[in-house]
C-alpha cells in the first residue's frame, strides 16, 4: 500500500519516525510529507533514511526536481495518513486551506482515499470548542481520528492530547 504519511509541529513527531520505519518493515512504500514546523522536532534525513524514499516539505522543494509532486502524490496515494496532527494543520484541513505541501496533498486528494488523523495537543486546545468545531467537520468529510489519547503530557499537564501509540494507528489502517 502506498502511504503518504503527514508529520507536523508537535513533540509526538518524534514517535512518527517509529511509525513510518514499522509501516516500511511491513511492506508499505511511505512518502513522508513534513510541515516546516516538524522541521524544528525532528530532521527530514531520518524520515528519508527509514522510508528510503525523499521528503516532501515545502512547495518549493518540488521546483528542485524532486518528483512526484504534490497532486502526483495525492493521486498516488492509498492511504493518507496524519501522525502528529497539529491543532494548526487540523484547522487548515477543516477549512480547506492550503498554506503548506501537507494541505495542498489533503485537498487534492481523491474522495474515495482513506484519511487517518492521530491528533496530537494540548488538552486546552484538543477541548477548545474551535478545534471541536473543526474535528466535527473533518469527522462529517469522511476522515477517520485515531485519539489523542489521555497521560502525562510534554508541556505537564495529565489529560487528553496523547498522540496514540503506534500500535493503534497502525491498527486503524484500511
Amino acid at each position: 500500500m502506498n502511504i503518504v504519511l503527514g508529520v507536523t509541529g508537535s513533540i509526538a513527531a518524534f514517535k512518527a519516525a517509529e511509525l513510518a520505519s514499522r509501516l516500511v518493515k511491513i511492506g508499505h512504500r511511505v512518502d513522508t510529507v513534513m510541515t516546516r514546523a516538524a522541521t524544528e522536532f525532528i530532521a527530514p534525513l531520518t524520515f528519508q533514511t527509514l522510508t528510503r524514499r525523499p521528503v516532501l516539505v515545502s512547495l518549493e522543494d518540488e521546483k528542485q526536481s524532486w518528483k512526484p509532486g504534490h497532486i502526483a502524490l495525492a493521486d498516488e496515494a492509498d492511504c493518507f495518513l496524519v501522525a502528529p496532527l497539529s491543532a494548526n494543520t487540523l484547522g487548515h484541513f477543516a477549512q480547506g486551506l492550503a498554506p503548506d505541501s501537507l494541505s495542498s496533498i489533503y485537498l487534492a486528494l481523491p474522495r474515495t482515499t482513506p484519511v487517518i488523523l492521530a491528533p496530537a495537543m494540548n488538552g486546552k486546545m484538543w477541548l477548545h470548542p474551535a478545534t471541536q468545531r473543526n474535528v466535527a467537520q473533518l469527522k462529517e468529510d469522511g476522515c477517520h481520528l485515531v485519539g489523542p489519547a489521555e497521560g502525562m503530557l510534554a508541556c505537564g499537564y495529565e489529560g487528553v492530547g496523547r498522540m496514540a501509540e503506534v500500535e493503534a494507528i497502525l491498527a486503524a489502517l484500511p
